[in-house]
Parts: structure tokens; C-alpha cells; sequence
């Protein structure tokens, strides 16, 4: 498998660079604005050559699939140039900046027949699937509240996330995996959001309230001004409760504890990279058809509630 990298981002080192050498895939061309940076990133990372330009970079002949991690305003531009080509793209999240744009997107890929997958990474390591395991199998009895909080320390100033213009802001950037882990136990509402706007329309803090049509509540709370990194998630059940102290890196704490009548019990689910797991299913199913969790439909339906939490805080959507 031939991968080409849209932009020499900070996240490609863990997103793709690693599990390409685990999984033996060649990283066979990168391109970014800077081509210095380009040629700086291809000699760290081992890429085969440096092209000039993104739009080079889909049309070259020698890559077979596109991973896309660059700022959130150019997702999709990018993943509809790719499409066009032939190439099935590999795309950070958020999928767009809104859910119109997302409809845009899915819309050309279903009719080309390209895959394009939102890399919400989390979903394919053993942690999540036992944490979704144990929500439906009664070890926690009836589930009644899901809580995903995430926090980190703020981006420099000039950092992207802090663009309005480039699709920024902490419900963007981290609330985009609450709400996608919230739409794996059904189709929830909002019910109230609020926000802390560092600059006009730019979210440093957003917190939003769901229910669902069951009765289940859910929180997503996100902060991109924290002092350390957090990445929790808690299954509240009639029985008992099971805690995910850091769902995104797994590699770093593969715990679930999981509390119930009988006790404390800590599993262990393995230290292999959540982003291992990801470039090994999206290649499966590029390759060989292998069915993945993550289509076009559901990262449209994401965005929609992302639009839908804005308006609930009394904002726009991006």
C-alpha cells in the first residue's frame, strides 16, 4: 500500500507515519505549502520524494491512498480533489466544516466509489470495543449516562485551531469525538450547549448536553486551555459504571475499570497504537473490501450535530 501525505502536520508522525512502518506501507510522497518543510519532514520520516504542490500530490500515479491531516477548513476541498482522482482518502477529523460540506463530500465519493474515512481512530482498538461491549451486555445493567470529557493544554496563538476561518475551535477539534462516541449508543439530541469564545466565534471551552430518545443522557466536555492532557470516557449504569481514563492513547493506559455490586475490576486491553489498528482497517477495506465502521453517512451525521451543538451555544456553524 502507496500513501501520499497532504501537509508535513505535527499529528503524522502517530496518525500515520508509525503504523505505515509497523504494517510495512510505503509513505511514497509528501507535499506541503512549504517545500522546505516538505523536504524537512521527508528525510525525518523517510519519505520517498517531496511534490510540489497538493494538487500534484492527488494525481500522482504512484500513490494509492491519500492520508489528510490538514487544517479543518481544507478537509474537504482536499478529500473532493482526491475523490475526483480515483483516490481513496484516509481524512482527520472533523470530516468538514459544517454538514452541508460534508454532504458535498460524501455525495461525490458514493458516486465515484472512493473511500473516504474520518479517522476516528479510537473506534478500532480492542479498549473502545469492550467499553461498547460492556454498555450493552448488562455487566452495568441499563445504561444511563455517557460521559466523554477532554481537555488539553491551549495551542500557540497562531495555531489553526484558533482560526475561525480555518474551521477552529475546541467543539471542532475535541468535541467532535464526544459527540461521535455519544451517536454510538443511538441518535441523540442536544439539549443544552455552552461555550467560552476565546475570540468572536472561536470556542476555547464547549460543553454540550444530549438525550436520547431512550432516556439516556450524555455530556461532552471539552476545554483546549487546560494545564494537561485528558482524555476520559465513563459508562454510567443501574449497576454499576466502567471508566476509560484515556480512550485516544491507548498506547500510553489500556485500562478499563470497570466498578459494579461484585467489585473493582481492571482490564488491560494492549498497548498497540490506536492509529495501527485504524491504517489497518481502512487498508483492508481499500484493498480488499472489508467492511469498516466509519462511512460517509456517519461522518455526516456528525457533523450535523456538530452544527446542531453550535446552535444550541448560541453560535454559528463553522
Amino acid at each position: 500500500m502507496r500513501i501520499g501525505i497532504l501537509g508535513a502536520s505535527r499529528i503524522a508522525e502517530s496518525a500515520i507515519v508509525g503504523p505505515a512502518r509497523e504494517l510495512g506501507y510505503r509513505l511514497v510522497a509528501v507535499a506541503a505549502r512549504d517545500p522546505l518543510r516538505a523536504k524537512v519532514f521527508a528525510d525525518k520520516y523517510g519519505v520517498e520524494r517531496v511534490v510540489p504542490s497538493y494538487r500534484d500530490l492527488v494525481v500522482d500515479p504512484e500513490v494509492d491512498i491519500m492520508y489528510n491531516p490538514l487544517a479543518n477548513a481544507l478537509h474537504a476541498p482536499w478529500n473532493l480533489a482526491a475523490v475526483a482522482a480515483g483516490k481513496p482518502v484516509l481524512t482527520e477529523k472533523p470530516f468538514a466544516r459544517n454538514r452541508a460540506e460534508a454532504q458535498r463530500v460524501a455525495a461525490a465519493a458514493d458516486a465515484a466509489g472512493v473511500a473516504v474515512m474520518e479517522a476516528f481512530h479510537y473506534l478500532f482498538h480492542p479498549v473502545m470495543r469492550r467499553a461498547l461491549e460492556l454498555a450493552g451486555d448488562g455487566t452495568l445493567g441499563e445504561l444511563t449516562r455517557v460521559e466523554v470529557r477532554m481537555g488539553m493544554p491551549p495551542p500557540a496563538p497562531e495555531d489553526p485551531r484558533w482560526s475561525l476561518g480555518m474551521a477552529g475551535g475546541a467543539l471542532m477539534d475535541l468535541g467532535c469525538y464526544g459527540l461521535h462516541i455519544l451517536r454510538r449508543f443511538g441518535t441523540p439530541s442536544v439539549r443544552t450547549a455552552t461555550a467560552v469564545q476565546r475570540t468572536p466565534g472561536v470556542d476555547e471551552r464547549f460543553d454540550a448536553e444530549v438525550v436520547f430518545p431512550s432516556g439516556l443522557t450524555g455530556l461532552t466536555a471539552n476545554s483546549m486551555v487546560d494545564e494537561d492532557y485528558s482524555f476520559t470516557l465513563r459508562l454510567i449504569g443501574t449497576r454499576g459504571d466502567a471508566f476509560v481514563p484515556n480512550f485516544i492513547k491507548c498506547h500510553e493506559d489500556d485500562r478499563i475499570i470497570i466498578s459494579t455490586e461484585s467489585g473493582t475490576v481492571v482490564e488491560h486491553h494492549g498497548r498497540r497504537p490506536t492509529y495501527t489498528y485504524q491504517l489497518e482497517a481502512f487498508a483492508a477495506h481499500v484493498r480488499d473490501g472489508a467492511p469498516v465502521p466509519l462511512d460517509s453517512a456517519d461522518a455526516v451525521a456528525n457533523m450535523a450535530l456538530i452544527d446542531e451543538a453550535y446552535r444550541a451555544a448560541g453560535m454559528q456553524p463553522r
